[in-house]
């Protein structure tokens, strides 16, 4: 509840003093950017709206042409037009590097993770944490061997309202909490159409962009934004909006790992060349409580009539929280009729929405001097990677699943734990601790 309590009570304003005051006014970190497209961009400003003492002297991609955007936004902050490099293990042996920003796509997060952390470096890693539980499972051990600092970004454990929200879940005022739901209805997620393969674009080394994945054409499908709806690379929106979410509700619960897990689902609506489902609802049994993720892509109408969301169900009320606010609903005195009614709450958003994305980046550079935990730690993040992961899982094999968590297996499912790592494509090897 520490962290909780820390992102919904401490300002960013007195983030930023409290950065300013450890590192000095002319001690500055620099750090590198692997994976220069959408979530790189929008990552690489943010940290400059997070602090002016830090600069970004390289930056990293497998396609020419991302580069420019890139440079042009740090001379634009007032730096220098960066070095640009192809191969990240440049930038993992450049030893005036302090930390990373990995916004590569999911399959290519173990790799650069675990080298930066053997080679000292922190890093901002993009969610979900890995395209597997086994690999995810693998970062965490690395990171913590190396007393690394890692900040996953799925910034809404750094919202004012989100931490609002968990604490008053936590204080007991909605009774006993029964069933917990998230979901994600995105009307603005489109069909992509039916794509053949291509030759790769100029400037584009695919080889490498494939990686530890499996040799395949080069298909524009699978290719940046719109890898997520491919396994080889991602685990749709169950890892993409799942991370976000399901994240919240663990954080509300104060649990990790579930009992047992079902899921359903498929390419109920859209026929195209995407592998992932646009519809699914996965189940989760924690004992005592059920966790439900529901996803739809191509329409924006969900539960509680909202897009996204939380909703935490409870024999004394409801909470309900999204990305602008949350209501508490009571339920109406049953019994004891001179009890007072509990009353209803509505707090809507009061700061600027992406000032979380700002907040979790200070709390990192805070945290890569004072050497303490993140507010989304690794560990944090592996935790909820792995809960979307199973749902995947689950809904890929047809079959109810048990997680046995300190062994990571799934019991008497052999093609799911074929899956709990992913298998790497020589010469790529994910290391042995």
């Amino acid at each position: 509840m520490a962290g909780a309590a820390r992102a919904a009570a401490v300002p960013f304003g007195a983030w930023a003093a409290a950065q300013s005051s450890i590192l000095g006014a002319n001690d500055r970190i620099r750090f590198a950017l692997i994976g220069c497209g959408g979530q790189g961009y929008r990552d690489l400003v943010t940290f400059f709206k997070a602090s002016k003492n830090i600069e970004c002297p390289l930056i990293c991609d497998i396609d020419d042409g991302q580069f420019k955007r890139i440079a042009d936004a740090l001379v634009e902050q007032g730096g220098k037009s960066p070095e640009a490099v192809k191969d990240w293990r440049k930038v993992v042996e450049r030893r005036d590097i302090d930390a990373i920003l990995l916004a590569t796509p999911d399959h290519w997060h173990p790799l650069p993770l675990i080298e930066a952390v053997r080679a000292g470096k922190d890093l901002y890693c993009e969610k979900p944490l890995a395209n597997s539980i086994g690999e995810g499972k693998r970062m965490l051990d690395f990171a913590r061997k190396h007393d690394r600092v890692v900040q996953v970004g799925t910034q809404w454990r750094a919202s004012k309202h989100f931490g609002e929200a968990v604490e008053y879940v936590r204080s007991g005022k909605l009774g006993k909490v029964r069933l917990v739901r998230c979901w994600a209805a995105l009307a603005w997620f489109p069909s992509i159409g039916k794509v053949e393969d291509s030759p790769a674009p100029p400037g584009v080394d695919y080889d490498m962009w494939l990686g530890p994945a499996p040799k395949r054409p080069f298909n524009k499908a699978r290719f940046h934004f719109t890898f997520r709806w491919f396994w080889d690379y991602a685990g749709g929106l169950m890892t993409d909006w799942g991370v976000h979410l399901l994240n919240i509700a663990l954080w509300g619960m104060n649990v990790n790992v579930p009992k047992r897990v079902s899921s359903t689902g498929g390419k109920y609506v859209f026929d195209d060349s995407a592998e992932t489902p646009d519809t699914q609802c996965t189940l989760y049994d924690y004992g005592d409580f059920a966790l439900v993720w529901e996803h739809q892509a191509g329409t924006g109408h969900g539960a509680e009539g909202r897009e996204h969301g939380v909703a935490f169900y409870g024999s004394e009320g409801t909470l309900v929280v999204d990305g602008f606010g949350w209501q508490f609903y009571p339920e109406a005195p049953k019994k004891d009729r001179n009890k007072p009614a509990i009353a209803a709450v509505e707090k809507k958003i009061d700061e600027d929405p992406e000032q979380c994305r700002v907040n979790l980046v200070a709390d990192f550079l805070e945290c890569m001097r004072t050497r303490k935990r993140p507010l989304m730690d690794i560990e944090r993040g592996y935790h909820v990677t792995a809960v979307a992961h199973l749902g995947n899982l689950a809904l890929r094999t047809n079959r109810s699943i048990e997680y046995d968590a300190e062994n990571r297996k799934v019991i008497g499912n052999d093609q799911a734990n074929a899956m709990i790592t992913n298998p790497y494509r020589a010469p790529w090897k994910l290391p042995e601790l």
